[in-house]
């Protein structure tokens, strides 16, 4: 296990070096969660104590996704990724070290908002150790959907767009900038599918020490699982790439 965990760290070290300035990645990674803060905060009523949690959440989804998509697809059509998969080492040890060089950029980020929320805006954490829980859990599901979506991608410059028929969605179909109160009940049903709902949802209460929608336990258990699995459903489509 050690030994696995060992060459993932490898194969995230070698992502970092070779992609993490990647116009993509910076672009729609880090850059766009940020501007879309910046939105919310010079809007009437600006950012509300309610919509960071959401913020973050998007921050960390866009940033880990990103990073992944663009690396995988990229080795994939130059034939690198085959080379990569001679490395010794399980499809779940490759699939985590692509999650976690996504999960790095994640976490990297989440850091603009962070500073917007709570150096400017002076929001502090109702529960520190269970925000950077949350904020683990979310990068790391986030990281592991965008190996696994990447498998369904062929071009490098479809990424960003096939990403974005994905995320665009989501974001407005879970409980990160519009209540849950606000919405049509018929779409209930849709938030609650929605990993992102659950990631949200966790970063929420650890922030502001309320859900809208979900148990506290429920957030958190449903972000893990929810992780495990892509992870896991990402170690298929590693192996199915040989096939």
């Amino acid at each position: 296990m050690i030994d696995e965990l060992e060459k993932a760290m490898y194969i995230a070290l070698k992502d970092l070096q070779e992609y993490y300035m990647k116009p993509g990645s910076i672009s729609w990674g880090i850059l766009f969660p940020f501007v879309f803060a910046l939105a919310f905060m010079f809007r009437h009523g600006g950012l509300t104590t309610w919509l960071v949690p959401g913020m973050i959440s998007l921050a960390l989804f866009f940033g880990a996704t990103s990073m992944s998509g663009m690396s995988i697809v990229f080795e994939r059509r130059i034939g690198s990724f085959e080379r990569l998969l001679l490395f010794p080492a399980s499809y779940i040890g490759i699939a985590l070290g692509k999650s976690l060089s996504s999960f790095f950029l994640g976490l990297v980020s989440a850091v603009p908002i962070f500073l917007l929320a709570y150096f400017i805006l002076h929001v502090i954490p109702a529960h520190a150790i269970l925000l950077v829980l949350a904020i683990i859990l979310a990068s790391f599901a986030s990281s592991s959907f965008g190996v696994l979506l990447s498998f369904i991608i062929k071009e490098p410059e479809q990424v960003m767009v096939i990403l974005n028929l994905v995320r665009f969605p989501m974001m407005f179909l879970s409980d990160v900038i519009i209540p849950v109160s606000l919405m049509p009940h018929y779409l209930l049903s849709i938030v609650l599918i929605q990993p992102l709902t659950y990631m949200t949802e966790a970063i929420r209460y650890a922030s502001i020490g309320s859900c809208d929608i979900v148990s506290p336990l429920a957030a958190y258990v449903v972000s893990f699982l929810i992780g495990l699995a892509f992870l896991l459903l990402a170690a298929y489509a590693i192996k199915r790439s040989r096939t």
